[in-house]
């Protein structure tokens, strides 16, 4: 009696295969609301371009005169950020972005905070959802299937972890940029600020005029020092205006001259003198970081010299002695 494929299959590969099976569903559950989003989207084009054929002058006048084009991959983000906003609520929201990645998002400066939150968890649910089921049909069901459950599942895990921490991965990084760029910034900062106060100017007038002038030469201080200054005028008090700026970026000098602008706002007196102070201890403090990375690149050059000139220098300096010595050695056997 001839033995077919399904005697074959025993309880760890049919397990493996319901994993699999699982994970294509839940794939498939979230690119349907993706695609009937995206459907919707190219309908309201439709109906915004017919609109814009029979009435051309009320569609400038409504955008500008300058509406731009909006391609299918801006009706893709659309979508993606609408079911990002619409998973917010309940545990999933909570679940998708707790509040420690919550605040790394609030942190990485981008533009529209609130989209940025939703792309976030679109991104997140779709890649932990995807990249699992993707991994398995790349290498194929057979394959996996019929080497071990064990393989299926670990693969299942290892793709679901990377799909899941790869938006944090990303925007970490771009928060790390931003704390190195915020470092780098601050002298320039603290220069400004003291040259500003020095030609009778108050506090919030120089912190205007930073964010509206210089904002090309310090793009992230600026970025952070305008929301500060949007939410005191909205009735925030100084020091809470400054506190994402004192505390996010894990910089001690930055959290120093926060706390000194906002007892100068709240108790008033001068702060060119202050600042000064200020200044050349923070720029000491980059000599001595200068001072040290020097230090650790000599360090790392030690051995790539040993490694490239060591060689050359030894054929140099030793290689006339060696081939007197091969020549020597090479007669002597000969006699």
């Amino acid at each position: 009696m001839t033995e077919t494929w399904l005697d074959t299959l025993d309880m760890k590969t049919l397990a493996a295969a319901a994993l699999a099976c699982l994970a294509l569903a839940l794939l498939l559950a979230g690119v349907a609301p993706l695609l009937r989003a995206l459907r919707q989207g190219r309908s309201q084009e439709t109906v915004e371009r017919a609109l814009a054929a029979r009435d051309p002058a009320r569609t400038d006048a409504a955008s500008g005169g300058d509406a731009p084009t909006r391609g299918p991959l801006w009706s893709a983000l659309a979508a993606a950020t609408a079911l990002g906003a619409q998973w917010s609520a309940g545990q999933l929201g909570r679940t998708l972005l707790p509040p420690p990645d919550r605040q790394l998002v609030e942190l990485a400066g981008y533009a529209e905070p609130a989209r940025a939150a939703a792309l976030f968890r679109f991104t997140r649910l779709v890649l932990g959802v995807g990249l699992p089921a993707l991994s398995l049909a790349l290498l194929g069901w057979v394959r996996v299937a019929g080497s071990a459950a064990l393989g299926a599942i670990l693969l299942l895990f290892c793709g679901f972890a990377v799909g899941w921490m790869l938006p944090k991965w990303v925007v970490d990084k771009r928060v790390k940029r931003r704390k190195a760029g915020a470092k780098e910034e601050l002298p320039l900062l603290l220069d400004l600020l003291r040259l500003l106060q020095g030609v009778g100017l108050s506090v919030d007038q120089s912190l205007h005029v930073i964010v509206t002038e210089f904002t090309s030469v310090m793009p992230v201080l600026t970025a952070e020092l305008r929301a500060a200054v949007d939410q005191y005028t909205r009735g925030r008090t100084r020091q809470q205006s400054l506190a994402r700026l004192s505390t996010g970026f894990g910089n001690d000098d930055l959290a120093a001259l926060c706390r000194l602008i906002a007892q100068v706002d709240e108790h008033g007196g001068a702060i060119q003198e202050p600042l000064r102070h200020f200044s050349e201890r923070v720029r000491e403090q980059r000599k001595l970081d200068l001072k040290e990375q020097i230090g650790r690149l000599t360090v790392k050059m030690t051995g790539v010299m040993v490694l490239t000139l060591m060689p050359a220098l030894l054929i140099i300096t030793g290689g006339a002695g060696f081939l007197a010595i091969i020549r020597g050695l090479s007669r002597i056997g000969g006699s």
